[in-house]
């Protein structure tokens, strides 16, 4: 008794699925096989591109990535540059400053040796 209750819910959706079937037939005809033609190769076509695009993408991230590589290779250098002559001049400027007290020794000595 329990086996005929299941078996007629699915003898109800093949029907269902038969009937639709053959309304589909009944209105496309035999363009639905033109049809699914033409929407297969659409399908393919739009997968290609899709690959392509995913390709040029790939691309197009490498070349970012090795410039901003690039990039910060040479703003390292350049700031490296920067800091050695930075460096360069303060330890000239260094030199030529004399200390305040020693150029009071110095100009003190100078002036005893002039006096005497």
């Amino acid at each position: 008794m329990s086996k005929k209750n299941t078996q007629e819910p699915i003898n109800d959706a093949v029907d269902s699925t038969s009937k639709i079937e053959a309304i589909k037939n009944l209105i496309f005809g035999e363009n639905m096989v033109q049809y699914d033609s033409e929407f297969e190769t659409l399908k393919k076509d739009i997968q290609d591109k899709k690959e392509h695009l995913e390709n040029y993408i790939d691309e197009v991230r490498n070349e970012l990535m090795q410039s901003i590589d690039t990039l910060s290779t040479d703003v390292n250098i350049r700031i490296t540059d920067l800091e050695d002559s930075l460096n360069a001049k303060t330890d000239a400027l260094s030199e030529k400053k004399v200390d305040r007290r020693e150029l009071g020794k110095l100009l003190i000595n100078l002036g005893e040796k002039i006096s005497s």
